[in-house]
């Protein structure tokens, strides 16, 4: 994992799909906020992903590459979440992520919103159906944000999520634009209100999330 500053709002921001903790940093989007870093408005945590071992890797069965899955968000809770929180001095942290860490950051923050204040997605995907090749289990369900948001009536959860802020970043010719529709719907229909900021001539790639990125940050932290 790479940290970039000394103090502010801890903010997770996961690789995408397949990335390493250093993804975020070569392909400049850590550059990108570096005024919010320097300044002291947020710390960055950037770390490694497992989705070689997990979503990604189809020479195990699919049951296994959930369980991976889970393995993987338990070490984001237990170590990255509150090491953060006890370093920031905060009681909860803001996610972030492009494209597939845009589901990291989705579904983590869904699943668990009392650790969580603010949803940053940027390009996100959130359909694991082509991952499990048909297979489907409970663990499935509920790493599923596409299922679980239908059928989620815990008001527990549901007030929690209300309470946050949920940024869905995306363009009208964005690859993922769909899956940020049907999200954002899905959230609406459980009186959950998130900012669906769909941008004109935008796609998928990194010049466009570093654009995202410092305009949300700035709309809300400062």
């Amino acid at each position: 994992m790479l940290v970039f500053g000394q103090e502010g709002y801890p903010l997770i921001l996961f690789p995408t799909s397949n990335g390493r903790y250093y993804q975020n940093k070569d392909f400049g989007l850590i550059a990108a906020i570096s005024h919010f870093i320097e300044n002291g408005i947020v710390k960055v945590y950037c770390p490694d992903s497992m989705d070689e071992q997990s979503w990604y890797n189809y020479s195990i069965h699919p049951a296994d590459r959930v369980k991976t899955h889970n393995a993987y968000e338990n070490l984001i809770l237990e170590d990255v979440i509150e090491f953060a929180k006890y370093e920031t001095k905060k009681n909860k942290v803001a996610l972030c992520g492009c494209s597939f860490g845009g589901y990291h950051s989705v579904n983590l923050g869904l699943r668990h919103p009392d650790k969580v204040s603010h949803i940053f997605s940027l390009g996100g995907t959130f359909d694991i159906k082509p991952f499990i090749n048909g297979y489907y289990d409970d663990n499935c369900y509920f790493n599923s944000p596409f299922d679980f948001l239908p059928g989620l009536q815990d008001e527990w959860y549901l007030s929690r999520i209300r309470d946050m802020k949920i940024v869905l970043g995306t363009g009208d010719w964005d690859i993922c634009l769909g899956d940020n529709l049907h999200l954002s719907n899905l959230l609406k229909e459980k009186g959950i209100e998130p900012w669906l900021d769909v941008r004109s001539n935008s796609g998928h790639d990194w010049p466009w999330w570093k654009e995202m990125l410092p305009h949300y940050l700035s709309v809300h932290f400062q």
